[in-house]
């Protein structure tokens, strides 16, 4: 009998459909446990942060040490609220939390790509993280026509420096996925949400039992 993995991660930049994939994929069968984003299981210190004015704090008053330190904290409490002999169904799992730190870093400490990825992970160091399947769902391997898809998504323009963070996190994405990084990676480019959901789940059924995919379209 395959052993279930604990942690089943979706990962990828805003308006790349992760929400939706992980309702999808929870609708599908039973024993996933959805634990959502990290800040719904340590919710005091991101309300003490967002209290104030919440992008300044992320993007200028706080150390990069600081801001991945936290995140890292809320992941493990995440973990920690996994039932026995379920498998936990992320949004956003440990590889993307470095993402979002690096890119934060990259912009705020004007960084390469590669040093602030080297940067996190010299942070992160020999942390007990809980192992995951992670999938990443990526616009475009192309960084500039990714940005272009997902804000083009956002119905409103992005302001002040968060283009900057976003631009770069794609590029941030880009360099994992190039690495090896996410057990498995999706690109979505001219893709229906359906047929990007059927190959989330071959990716998923390598690890994780499902029943075939349902008809999404009525």
């Amino acid at each position: 009998m395959r052993c279930l993995p604990d942690f089943l991660s979706l990962n990828g930049p805003d308006n790349v459909g992760k929400t939706t994939h992980v309702r999808r994929l929870a609708e599908c069968r039973d024993g996933l446990q959805v634990l959502g984003a990290v800040h719904e299981h340590d919710p005091e210190p991101w309300a003490r942060v967002a209290a104030g004015d919440y992008a300044r704090w992320w993007f200028e008053t706080s150390t990069t040490a600081q801001l991945t330190r936290m995140l890292l904290a809320s992941h493990a409490k995440r973990a920690d609220a996994r039932e026995p002999d379920r498998t936990g169904l992320l949004d956003r799992g440990f590889p993307m939390l470095l993402a979002v730190s690096a890119a934060t870093c990259a912009v705020k400490d004007g960084l390469s790509v590669g040093e602030a990825l080297d940067t996190v992970a010299g942070l992160a160091g020999t942390a007990n993280v809980p192992a995951e399947v992670s999938i990443l769902l990526l616009p475009s391997r192309d960084p500039d026509r990714s940005y272009a898809i997902t804000s083009a998504r956002e119905g409103r323009a992005w302001t002040g420096i968060y283009p900057s963070y976003q631009m770069t996190l794609h590029a941030v994405l880009r360099h994992q996925a190039d690495h090896d990084v996410y057990t498995a990676v999706v690109e979505c480019e001219d893709r229906s949400p359906n047929d990007v959901h059927a190959e989330v789940l071959r990716h998923v059924g390598a690890h994780l039992p499902v029943p075939p995919p349902r008809n999404w379209s009525t």
